[in-house]
């Protein structure tokens, strides 16, 4: 299937976003430093922006509520706020007071202390804020404060986040593959978080980056109506000391709490993550090697990280879709962004898939075309766990009761009843999105809200549950209704004239050729135990294989084949190894 959307006319040159990151840029050319020195610092100073707006705002409604109290003013108390999710900022450390520092000012010093007693009376941000301003000169200092005192205070929702968000994602850009460390494009996210719909539980990201998967978690609960605070616990773990920091700024920035910490998912469990969560939404480093894979034996079994088994190859993809798996409990759902080179790779590898999919944990597999992610011009595959499918899967199952509220109830209540096409256990759902898309400029593409909403409820028809157009609206509906209409699945000869208008917005699963295919398992034994949606969903007829779809082909290929060479070069050495061995016995 086809799908461009229309790229949005940016008359938008002027948004605060992008005059923001121009004024901030053109500070920073004339600054002398690297990027990755400038990145912190900046968002550090949008951090202490919005903390002040919330600040204030809480302020507001305890001076309000001191003047009728007895019991004194809690203005001044630091508890007050942090129990709100709000951070406590003492005199000295507020945005508008460092604004007006006069002429003269070490404001390079003034900012250090300011984030320093922000850390003191606020204690779980300890550790996190940037404090090395004193390699900008006060005149730099004092111009991006202005730069950044042009955010309006009013702004309603989520827009200090947003903004936020976007100077994660330009950083990323220009820091390039560094950058691409910490923050994944926020479509992938956001369409990885729809199908998962974490509306309550304990949700872990092991390769957590900027935190962006637990920010869109938050912002789809909030989205249905709920508490993201109350509804979420929130787990992360990252590699890179500086990302941990950003992560927990975001979370901060968007007023949520979370249990971010420094390590290496590879060598250490810092959740002890095993059964016990109900999501897992990741992007992890893909096609790593030299992982000490003698420090894992001890998590091999089942009960632990890896229960099918460790690789033999160099090559870590198979270690963390294990440890997704792993942590999943028999709730649990998982989805995660994967090498498209995973769902072929052979060998051991394979062994490891096929009893994956033989558990009945693979629920959907999709594929995502070139240019999606800005460090990386290679498509790649998003796999779906859902370790409850076996029991979800047959025909009296009941719509899973997350869903029940907010939108799914009122499509319900217009006609749109759940229905479960078929035996969900005993297949998996292919979905090929690499025709689907918007281009942004040439290098680069992402999903429209409309797209995104499509293509999770192709899912939730799928599973049997109601379509939620909480995202995308009217435009994905009409989308959904076109393509999989009841009418589509009665016979030829039927009429189908003169609908009524519940009849008009029913909607049920159907393979679609180009689009979508629920394959069985024995469908899938046959092809290897492959999991490319390639192999299953085909072309749509009258669609011929295009120029970029033999490009895409040819990628995966050559990362396949890079892989086998390093599996070929591991083997020879083994094989000089042991002659070497028997010739001096």
């Amino acid at each position: 299937m086809i799908w461009i959307a229309q790229t949005e006319k940016d008359t938008a040159t002027d948004t605060l976003e992008k005059r923001l990151w121009s004024a901030a840029n053109q500070l920073w050319a004339g600054a002398g430093l690297k990027q990755s020195d400038y990145s912190e610092p900046i968002l550090g100073l949008i951090f202490l922006r919005f903390a002040e707006v919330r600040f204030m705002g809480r302020r507001a409604e305890l001076e309000k509520t001191s003047a009728s109290s007895r019991r004194g003013s809690k203005v001044d108390d630091p508890a007050s706020y942090i129990e709100q999710n709000v951070l406590y900022l003492p005199a000295g450390a507020r945005f508008a007071e460092l604004l007006q520092l006069p002429e003269g000012t070490d404001i390079g010093k003034a900012v250090n202390e300011a984030m320093k007693a922000i850390e003191r009376d606020n204690p779980h941000m300890a550790g996190v804020l940037p404090k090395g301003f004193q390699v900008f000169d006060s005149l730099l200092l004092s111009n991006l404060l202005k730069t950044l005192s042009t955010i309006p205070a009013d702004l309603e929702g989520d827009a200090f986040g947003k903004i936020y968000e976007y100077f994660l994602g330009t950083f990323a850009m220009s820091e390039g593959q560094k950058g691409g460390e910490f923050f994944t494009p926020t479509s992938i996210v956001r369409f990885l978080v729809e199908v998962l719909e974490p509306f309550h539980g304990r949700i872990l990201d092991p390769a957590c980056g900027s935190g962006g998967m637990f920010v869109q978690s938050a912002r789809f609960v909030k989205e249905h109506k709920r508490n993201p605070g109350a509804e979420l616990s929130i787990h992360g773990q990252e590699r890179v000391d500086g990302n941990v920091r950003l992560a927990r700024m975001n979370l901060a920035v968007h007023g949520l709490e979370g249990d971010i910490k420094h390590g290496n998912t590879y060598y250490e469990d810092l959740h002890s993550t095993v059964g016990k969560f109900d999501f897992v939404c990741a992007n992890p480093p893909f096609n790593v090697s030299q992982v000490d894979k003698e420090r894992l034996s001890a998590e091999v079994g089942t009960g632990r990280r890896y229960p099918f088994g460790l690789p033999r190859t160099d090559n870590a993809n198979y270690l963390w879709i294990q440890d997704f798996y792993s942590a999943l409990n028999d709730q649990g759902r998982a989805g995660f962004v994967m090498a498209n080179s995973a769902s072929d790779a052979r060998a051991s590898e394979q062994d490891i898939r096929q009893k994956l999919i033989e558990d009945r944990a693979v629920d959907v597999m999709v594929a995502v075309g070139p240019n999606m992610f800005y460090t990386v011009a290679l498509p790649c595959t998003l796999w779906f766990f859902n370790r409850s499918k076996a029991r979800e899967g047959s025909a009296d199952t009941p719509v899973r009761s997350e869903n029940k509220g907010g939108a799914a109830a009122k499509n319900q209540e217009a006609g749109k009843s759940a229905h479960v096409p078929l035996n969900r256990a005993d297949t998996v759902l292919f979905i090929d999105a690499r025709h689907i898309y918007r281009q942004i400029d040439r290098a680069h593409r992402d999903w429209t809200d409309a797209q995104i909403s499509f293509m999770a409820n192709i899912v939730r028809l799928y599973r049997g549950e109601s379509p939620d157009f909480t995202l995308g609206g009217d435009e994905a509906q009409a989308k959904l209704e076109e393509l999989f209409h009841s009418s589509h699945l009665a016979p030829r000869d039927e009429p189908q004239t003169d609908l009524s208008r519940s009849e008009r917005a029913t909607v049920r699963y159907r393979d679609i050729p180009g689009l979508c295919r629920a394959a069985t398992l024995t469908e899938i034994e046959a092809q290897g135990w492959s999991l490319n949606p390639g192999r299953y969903v085909g072309v749509a007829p009258g669609e011929a294989v295009s120029d970029e779809d033999f490009k895409t082909q040819l990628g995966t290929w050559n990362e396949e084949l890079e892989t086998l060479n390093a599996q070929a070069r591991d083997l020879e050495q083994t094989i000089a190894s042991n002659v070497a061995e028997i010739l001096t016995a």
